[in-house]
C-alpha cells in the first residue's frame, strides 16, 4: 500500500509535489508509471490515437501533455495545438523534443488556474490523457464546465484516466492519485451544462466509452477506460442511445432484469441458456470473439475464462457497459468493453474467429448491412451466431404489433431472417425455432420471481415486481400462440 501524502498540502500542493518526483528523470517510464512503459507505449498510443475524431486542420487543446508522448503526433495533423502542463520540466523537455512544429504553442500551467485563458469557443478538440484522475471530484465538476466553454459547438472531448486502482508497477512513497469508478466520470459529464451570453444552451452529448485494450491484452486490466463527448445545443435530439440508457436501460432497471436473469446478463435464461449458445461457437484458445449488444458482460467474462478466447463487447448503453467493467475489474482475463453504436464501428476485416449477438438485433432496422459488416469482420471459416426475437410468417397480432412499435423494435420471421443472413454472404445458416425453450425459461424466471418476491419488492417495489411478473406472463403467452418466436441463428463465412 502507497503511504499517505505529505500532511498539511492542499490538492494542488499534494499532486504537484508528487508528479515533481515522479518525473525527475524525464522518461516513457516516469510518465507512465510503469517499468515496461517503452513496450506498452508502442501499442497503446496507436491504439488512443486511432480513437480520436478527425481534427486534421482544426484547433486542439492537449491538457496534462507531460514530456509529450501525444504532442508531436498530434501536432502532424492538427492546426494549431497548444500543450498544456503544470511541470515546468516536462513541458520544457516537451518543447525540446517537439519545439521544431510551428504550429504548437507550449504552456505551463495547472488547468484548474483561473489563469489558464482559453477563449471560449474556439477549440475543436479536447485531448487529456492520465489528467482527471490527478484532480479533486469539485476540481473535475469544475474543469468540465470550462472545457464545454472552450468548445466549439460540435467541437469533441476526449480523456483516458485510471480508474478503481492503479495499473503501473513503479513504486511510490505516497500515491495520491484518484482511482474512480467509471460511473463518476460519466455522471460529471453528461451532466454539465453552460449558457452563453445570448442565453443560449450547451451540453455534452455521449460519443463513446471504451476500456484501453493494449491494457487488457498485456496486463489482463480492464481499468484504463476513455470517453468522448460532443458539445451540442442542448435542444439537439440524442435519439434512442438517450431512451435506452434513460428509460429501457437505466441503472435500476439493469438491476431489476439482473435479478431475474442473474448478474452479469440481461437476456433471456442468463447463465444457463449461454452455456447452450456458446457450446454451438466450438471456441477455442486465442481465438478473437466479438460480442454485439454484450449488455453488462456476464456472457462474455463466462468466454474469456472458460475458453480462454479474447473477447470484445460492445453495447450501445453506457450505463450496460460501466457495469461490465466493473464486473471485469480484477478478473485477469482477456475482455474489453466498448459503448459504441455497431451500425457505425468500423473494424478491419478478417479481425474475428466469432461473433455472437443475444437478443440484440430487434432495435437494428437496417439488418443486412450489419450482416455484411458482420460478414466482412469475420476471418474465412469464422462462425456467427444471433439469437433474436422473431415473429410468425403471418405476422403479429394487431396487440403484439402495438408492443413492438411502442418498443421500437424490428422483428422477422425465420425465413426473412436466415435470407438476410444469407444475402449477407454466409454459408450454412441454420435457423433454429428455439420458442419452446424460451417459454420454460420464462416460466423458470417466473418461478424465481416468486420465491425472491419479498427481497426484489424490498430492493425495488411491489408495483415493479407486478410490472416483471405481467410483463414475463405476456411473452410466454405471445409464444404459446405462436406469435412471439425465439429464432437461433447459426452461420458460417467460407
Amino acid at each position: 500500500m502507497a503511504s499517505m501524502a505529505p500532511q498539511g498540502l492542499d490538492e494542488r500542493q499534494v499532486q504537484k509535489t508528487y508528479w515533481i518526483e515522479h518525473s525527475a528523470d524525464l522518461s516513457v517510464e516516469a510518465m507512465m508509471l510503469d517499468s515496461k512503459a517503452s513496450d506498452l507505449d508502442k501499442e497503446e498510443r496507436p491504439e488512443v490515437l486511432s480513437l480520436l475524431p478527425a481534427y486534421e486542420g482544426k484547433s486542439v487543446l492537449e491538457l496534462g501533455a507531460g514530456i509529450g508522448r501525444f504532442t508531436g503526433e498530434l501536432a502532424q495533423k492538427a492546426g494549431q495545438l497548444v500543450a498544456v502542463d503544470f511541470i515546468e520540466s516536462a513541458i520544457k523537455r516537451n518543447e525540446s523534443i517537439n519545439g521544431h512544429y510551428e504550429n504548437v504553442k507550449f504552456l505551463c500551467a495547472d488547468v484548474t488556474s483561473p489563469d489558464l485563458n482559453i477563449s471560449e469557443g474556439s477549440v475543436d478538440l479536447i485531448f487529456s490523457n492520465w489528467l482527471l484522475m490527478y484532480l479533486s471530484d469539485q476540481e473535475v465538476e469544475k474543469l468540465a464546465e470550462r472545457m464545454v466553454k472552450w468548445l466549439k459547438v460540435g467541437g469533441y472531448l476526449f480523456f483516458r484516466e485510471s480508474c478503481f486502482h492503479q495499473s503501473g508497477d513503479s513504486k511510490r512513497k505516497y500515491n495520491p492519485t484518484h482511482y474512480r469508478e467509471p460511473r463518476f466520470y460519466t455522471k460529471v459529464f453528461k451532466e454539465c451544462h453552460m449558457n452563453d451570453d445570448s442565453g443560449n444552451s450547451f451540453e455534452l452529448s455521449f460519443v463513446g466509452c471504451k476500456c484501453i485494450g493494449a491494457y487488457v491484452r498485456n496486463k489482463k486490466n480492464q481499468n484504463q477506460i476513455c470517453w468522448i463527448w460532443q458539445k451540442v445545443w442542448s435542444q439537439d435530439d440524442r435519439g434512442f442511445q438517450r431512451f435506452l440508457d434513460s428509460v429501457e436501460y437505466n441503472h435500476k432497471g439493469i438491476l431489476k432484469y439482473e435479478c431475474v436473469y442473474g448478474q452479469g446478463f440481461v437476456s433471456t435464461g442468463g447463465i444457463e441458456t449461454t452455456k447452450q449458445i456458446v457450446k454451438k461457437l466450438e471456441l477455442k484458445p486465442g481465438q478473437k470473439v466479438l460480442d454485439v449488444g454484450c449488455g453488462t458482460g456476464g456472457g462474455d467474462i463466462y468466454m474469456a475464462e472458460n475458453f480462454d478466447v479474447e473477447v470484445v463487447g460492445i453495447d450501445l448503453s453506457i450505463n450496460m457497459i460501466s457495469l461490465a467493467i466493473e464486473r471485469a475489474i480484477g478478473l485477469k482475463c482477456s475482455v474489453e468493453f466498448e459503448c459504441v453504436d455497431c451500425t457505425k464501428k468500423k473494424y478491419p476485416e478478417g479481425k474475428f474467429d466469432r461473433i455472437y449477438t443475444r437478443d440484440t438485433m430487434l432495435h437494428i432496422q437496417d439488418k443486412p448491412t450489419l450482416f455484411r459488416s458482420f460478414y466482412k469482420w469475420l476471418k474465412p471459416g469464422g462462425k456467427l451466431i444471433i439469437t433474436d426475437y422473431c415473429v410468425s410468417a403471418g405476422g403479429p397480432s394487431a396487440e403484439y404489433a402495438e408492443c413492438i412499435k411502442k418498443g421500437g423494435y424490428f422483428l422477422h420471421d425465420l425465413k426473412a431472417y436466415r435470407r438476410m443472413i444469407q444475402n449477407a454472404g454466409f454459408d450454412d445458416v441454420i435457423a433454429e425455432d428455439q420458442t419452446n425453450l424460451f417459454m420454460k425459461t420464462l416460466q423458470q424466471e417466473l418461478n424465481a420471481l416468486e420465491n425472491k418476491k419479498d427481497s426484489f419488492i424490498r430492493d425495488f417495489s411491489e408495483e415493479e415486481y407486478n410490472e416483471m411478473v405481467e410483463k414475463w406472463k405476456a411473452k410466454k403467452n405471445r409464444g404459446a400462440s405462436g406469435e412471439h418466436i425465439w429464432g437461433w441463428f447459426v452461420a458460417t463465412k467460407k
